[in-house]
């Protein structure tokens, strides 16, 4: 049976987190004195410290309560406080599945945490049968889950998280940066089956705020309480929690330019489909889709002196480059270009 008191570091449970100016006073006064904040400016006031506007417009959104909600400095602070609070450093250990996002490797090895890397299937899913001994491993405090996956595309199984989630006594982490393009409901409406699931959401993909910086976190009352005990008390700006809610206040908008990447989208997928460099198409429920390629190095520095740029992994998925979609006419670009380099390609070939 999961019990949070068990995962938790133990001094993050004895931990008194900090209480700011703003979180001592709640309300709108005319006076401020505080913070020791220059009265002089429009930005010279420090931001709300738990950013009630932007959970109480997400509760109604995603139909959660707004102590279920975290609201970070990108989905990474939602990460790396995972580990600060669940991780003894030098001791505990962290569990994802490979390739997918290199920031669980990245705020792992700054917080001194091992983390073990589980291969996917052939076709990009995870295997149950290699699991069991780990759920047995007392040190093995959380386990991340990209879905849909990066840079792979695809979704995980339901059936599959739901497993692990049952059979794990450790946190689960899904994260669903790109969940907003897949036809597959979030895993939010499941908090309340399962004590001990966090879902990481951010506002830099599909809302278009990739320069705000703002991520989310979703779980329990009693999850939430420790990142805010951990967080920094000023976390996000102002600008950036206003940028978010102009966002939120024009969720029109937001469907009408998802729908325009979702349409570009299959343009773009047909149209690879007829490009003699790619050999495999791999699906997406993202807005990006894997290629695979004869020689992804040198397609990916062709690309980069026709001033392309896409993202070369290689190094997760043997010479398989990841393309982002982009707008009508800097998908069309990258067709004509790529449609070119087949072509002289081929002539190479047919002259050797």
């Amino acid at each position: 049976m999961f019990s949070l008191e068990k995962i938790v570091r133990p001094n993050i449970q004895q931990l008194k987190g900090y209480s700011s100016a703003r979180d001592e006073f709640k309300g709108i006064a005319e006076v401020y004195l505080d913070a020791n904040e220059n009265p002089f400016g429009i930005l010279n006031r420090y931001p709300d410290p738990q950013q009630i506007a932007i959970k109480e417009r997400l509760s109604e959104i995603k139909e959660v309560d707004t102590n279920q909600i975290f609201i970070g400095n990108g989905s990474d602070e939602v990460i790396d406080l995972a580990f600060r609070i669940f991780c003894n450093p030098g001791k505990d250990k962290a569990l994802t599945f490979t390739p997918s996002y290199g920031m669980y490797s990245v705020s792992a090895a700054i917080n001194d945490v091992e983390l073990i890397e589980l291969a996917l299937t052939e076709d990009f899913q995870i295997d149950e049968n290699t699991l069991d001994s780990y759920f047995e491993d007392e040190k093995l405090k959380l386990i991340f889950i990209c879905s849909p996956n990066n840079p792979t595309g695809n979704c995980f199984k339901d059936e599959t998280i739901e497993f692990i989630l049952s059979k794990f006594k450790g946190i689960v982490i899904i994260d669903e940066a790109y969940i907003d393009f897949s036809t597959k409901e979030s895993f939010i409406s499941e908090l309340k089956n399962y004590p001990n699931l966090i879902v990481s959401q951010t506002f830099s993909k599909a809302w278009g705020l990739a320069s705000v910086r703002v991520g989310t976190a979703y779980a329990s009352q009693e999850i939430i309480d420790l990142y805010n005990k951990v967080k920094p008390p000023y976390n996000v700006s102002t600008l950036n929690q206003e940028a978010v809610l102009n966002k939120l206040d024009n969720l029109a908008q937001f469907e009408i330019e998802k729908n325009i990447i979702l349409n570009e989208k299959e343009k773009l997928e047909k149209q690879l489909q007829k490009v003699g460099l790619v050999k495999k198409r791999y699906p997406s429920e993202a807005n990006f889709i894997l290629i695979e390629v004869t020689n992804a190095n040198e397609l990916y520095n062709l690309l980069v002196d026709q001033k392309i740029i896409t993202r070369n992994r290689n190094n997760l998925v043997s010479n398989c480059i990841r393309i982002t979609i982009g707008s009508e006419k800097e998908n069309k670009k990258l067709i004509e270009a790529l449609q070119q380099l087949s072509v002289t390609s081929s002539e190479i070939e047919n002259s050797l």
